[in-house]
């Protein structure tokens, strides 16, 4: 029984070696970070802001590679594809991780056994901005104009499936009013078009909005979360502008595929963890309006599960479908 034990204990070693090794070894050539939305908008500037630290820390390139379409999907489906390595990385949202499982009728990979979560970077609320030239200065006149007109304003969004999307639709159902969505392939596009006034409205998170919303590019009309947000207090929430009760708050974290090898998964979590605290991180992060998390890979694990409950209950109960 002890020669079996032995055996048995010995095949282990033999089979994790080449894991650990490769663990230990890791990364010995450059990482892809994948952005499943275009360049400009909330997951992309994350990525960028970590990429270039990580690289640092890893002694390796970190390259991010934009992968736009279907609400983070296409992006999404490319990394649950590849080696599960550490190698290729991706930046994960609320959309792509929690709220497409419910939207999408067939979806191209499993958004929890598909991946292993690393870390949560942040939470973030969105903010309710139009074009400088709307006639609409508060939520309340936007209201009144969409009742006035039913089926006519449109909103914009980062694509179907994201939280700017599920935003409007819960507008419409909190409201009573009836405008039509437009989705994009990111948020960098819609804003584009918002300025230009080809879309009349659209929620974004602070992230994308801050820089356009300090330069008078648009209006704010509400942000989304309980309370008004560090460095946006001049802009009421979407209660105190009109809207009781109604909150939605967008996230983003970072995965890999799944069978990634825990100790490569570890060394990720650690790195970006670091990253996540570092002070200057931080403070440009905050001046974006986002809440840094940087927690373990299990603690992510566990809010993305309560995510998708949430957003699945949203969806079924709004009746929401993509376009």
């Amino acid at each position: 029984m002890t020669r079996l034990i032995q055996l048995a204990l010995l095949s282990l070693i033999v089979a994790a070696g080449p894991v650990g090794a490769q663990a230990d070894k890791w990364p010995t050539k450059p990482i892809t970070y994948v952005v499943p939305f275009a360049a400009g908008g909330t997951t992309d500037v994350l990525a960028r802001i970590i990429a270039q630290k990580l690289s640092v820390a890893v002694g390796q390139p970190v390259i991010v590679d934009n992968k736009p379409g279907a609400g983070g999907n296409i992006g999404s489906d490319f990394v649950s594809k590849a080696a599960p390595d550490g190698y290729t990385i991706l930046g994960g949202t609320i959309s792509s991780h929690a709220i497409n499982p419910s939207l999408y009728p067939k979806m191209p990979y499993d958004a929890v056994k598909s991946f292993v979560p690393i870390t949560l970077i942040g939470t973030n609320p969105l903010v309710l901005i139009v074009p400088p030239s709307s006639t609409a200065t508060t939520l309340k006149e936007l209201l009144a104009q969409a009742k006035a007109k039913p089926g006519t304003i449109t909103f914009a969004s980062a694509g179907n499936g994201t939280s700017q999307h599920l935003a409007g639709e819960m507008l419409k159902s909190a409201a009573g009013i009836d405008i039509i969505h437009v989705p994009y392939k990111g948020s960098g596009p819609a804003i584009q078009d918002l300025m230009g006034g080809q879309v009349a409205m659209m929620f974004d998170t602070t992230v994308v909005a801050a820089p356009q919303i300090k330069g008078g590019k648009v209006r704010p009309l509400g942000v989304t979360s309980a309370k008004r947000v560090k460095g946006f207090e001049n802009i009421p929430t979407m209660a105190e502008a009109g809207l009781p009760g109604y909150e939605v708050t967008s996230w983003q974290g970072v995965f890999a595929p799944a069978a990634t090898p825990p100790a490569v998964v570890a060394r990720l979590n650690s790195e970006i963890v670091k990253i996540l605290n570092m002070p200057d991180v931080r403070e440009r992060l905050e001046g974006l309006g986002i809440e840094p998390a940087a927690n373990t890979s299990a603690e992510f694990a566990a809010f993305q599960k309560a995510e998708i409950a949430k957003w699945a209950k949203v969806v079924k109960e709004g009746n929401v479908k993509i376009d």
